[in-house]
């Protein structure tokens, strides 16, 4: 057990029997009043933020996290089987731990995966921008880059995003994963 005090942004803790992270924490002193802790918390399974007030020595769980770095193998209906660089272990992944960007990542792609205790799997991690191709859009017209206009693209993963109009079928584009916004075309 760890006091309020010894806590800070990105610390995850147990509250109420549920795995959170530390998103705000801010020591108040109003007036002549006892000085407080308004901590802002944001559930790990399930996204929903909570706040609560604690007194300067309550004592809270602090869990121990460990991350390490994961390929990305393949998808086992709904999971991700995972293996660790090092030691070639492979870990099954639960899906609705990478939120949205789960469909904007391919076999290959390396995963930073946290760990309660070494052995429980609670968050995890794409990186920030991927490259993909695009599989499908309609034909793009000359001319069309002055606009912001956008149109519906599938992606080799089976992803629908919105692109530009100048982008084509075939071309290789990079998405912010955590939006699955287009960024840029890119050339190789």
């Amino acid at each position: 057990m760890a006091s309020v005090s010894d806590l800070s942004k990105g610390n995850y803790v147990r509250y109420n029997g549920e795995v959170v992270q530390i998103e705000e924490l801010l020591h108040r002193t109003p007036g002549n009043l006892r000085a407080f802790y308004q901590v802002k918390m944001r559930s790990v399974r399930t996204g929903k933020i909570v706040e609560n007030r604690f007194r300067p020595g309550d004592a809270i769980d602090q869990l121990r996290v460990e991350t390490k770095e994961y390929q990305y193998l393949y998808q086992d209906g709904d999971s991700l089987v995972c293996m660790d660089n090092d030691t070639f272990e492979q870990i099954y992944l639960d899906k609705v731990l990478l939120g949205e960007a789960v469909n904007f990542i391919k076999e290959g792609v390396t995963l930073l995966i946290a760990f309660e205790n070494g052995t429980n799997p609670i968050t995890a991690e794409a990186p920030a921008h991927v490259v993909m191709e695009v599989t499908y859009t309609e034909p793009g017209v000359q001319g069309d880059t002055a606009t912001r206009t956008l149109k519906p693209a599938t992606l080799e993963t089976g992803a629908e995003i919105k692109v530009p109009l100048f982008v084509n079928t075939g071309d290789k584009i990079k998405i912010k994963t955590s939006t699955g916004e287009y960024v840029e075309r890119v050339k190789e």
